[in-house]
């Protein structure tokens, strides 16, 4: 579960960059990552403790020389707890959150779009409506991350013709219906 510290912590976009390209290129240094991400080294070394303060981040000791350090993505199965277990404080923090992955995703989904062509027929995708409760919802959830485990890996043993894959799944009421 996200506590508070965590979703502060992913609230910004560059640790999620971070994030995303250590889970996707592996363990790499402060110095690494600025280059990648256009960074100066003090940034990136920031945000690095911050997120290894919340355990998103492992430094990986055993590959140090020196002063380098070297760090990995915590791989964990990591969800927003439920509102009715938030106060309002957090509520809005994870509003804000989520308000900011959903443009982030949308930034990335155009980005795609843009260069469908150079990508091949990677995309897969659907939208659907249908009537549960709120039960069958989350059991719904439940299944959909048994499959994300039961078809997806993690880097290190992907296959050589695997590529990163963003999934994003969101079940909601519509809002014109309550």
């Amino acid at each position: 579960m996200h506590t508070p510290a965590a979703m502060k912590a992913l609230a910004s976009p560059l640790r999620r960059e971070i994030l995303r390209h250590l889970a996707n290129h592996g363990p790499a240094t402060s110095t690494t990552l600025a280059k990648a991400m256009g960074q100066n080294t003090g940034t990136t070394s920031y945000h690095l403790r911050m997120l290894s303060d919340t355990g998103f981040v492992t430094e990986l000791r055993d590959r140090a020389k020196g002063r380098e350090r070297w760090w990995d993505v915590v791989k964990a199965d990591r969800r927003t707890p439920p509102r009715e277990e938030l106060t309002n404080a957090e509520q809005d923090l994870a509003e804000q959150l989520g308000d900011s992955k959903l443009a982030e995703d949308l930034r990335l989904l155009s980005a795609f779009a843009h260069n469908r062509d150079e990508a091949g027929d990677w995309q897969q995708s659907s939208r659907a409506s249908t009537f549960m409760t709120k039960a069958q919802l989350k059991e719904f959830h439940e299944e959909y991350l048994k499959l994300v485990h039961r078809f997806g890996t993690d880097r290190d043993n992907a296959p050589a013709d695997a590529r990163m894959i963003l999934l994003r799944w969101i079940g909601f009421p519509d809002p014109r219906g309550i």
